[in-house]
């Protein structure tokens, strides 16, 4: 396993719909660990395949309970509407608030290419419906309601130079 670079805003790879997974092999089981091992040191509960630089249709997602392994995901149903703090590995440093399925349900294949379905609900379904809207080349900041803005530390920051430069995540929000 690998901890692979993390693509951020900007770059066009974010950008692109992305293809198919058709060969369900060593390489992508590969990739699924590396994912994982990525998002997990980065402290994200979602990561998908554009995010470092695959343009396929590939994810992984753990709100804390369960990984998810998603290949070719898409939603087949949503019920419900949340509205919350989100942001992005890809985007760091900022947040917004997004509206969002309370509900979602999910089809996709795992990595032997086998049919699975994937129930979430709350931040789960948060989590798996960013991760999916990566695949299509979204963003949240392309459908955010408004961005969360950082207070801004008390003082000159003369005296703090161990924090200078580092952003506290807002209270609720998880990269993605």
């Amino acid at each position: 396993m690998a901890t692979r670079k993390i693509v951020e805003v900007g770059d066009e790879k974010l950008r692109k719909h992305c293809k198919p997974v058709e060969k369900f092999d060593l390489r992508l089981k590969m990739l699924l660990k590396d994912m994982a091992e990525t998002m997990y040191k980065n402290d994200g509960a979602g990561l998908a395949a554009p995010q470092v630089g695959i343009l396929k249709r590939v994810c992984v997602v753990d709100t804390g309970d369960h990984l998810y392994e998603l290949i070719n995901p898409v939603i087949v149903s949503e019920d419900g509407e949340q509205e919350g703090p989100e942001g992005c590995l890809s985007v760091p440093g900022r947040a917004g608030v997004v509206k969002r399925p309370l509900t979602v349900v999910v089809k996709a294949q795992n990595a032997k290419g086998e049919p699975i379905e994937v129930v979430g609900e709350g931040f789960l379904a948060r989590a798996l419906c960013h991760e999916i809207d990566h695949l299509n080349g979204v963003l949240y900041l392309d459908i955010m309601e408004h961005e969360i803005f950082q207070p801004e530390p008390e003082g000159d920051g003369a005296d703090e130079p161990e924090t200078a430069g580092t952003e506290p995540k807002p209270e609720g929000e998880a990269c993605l």
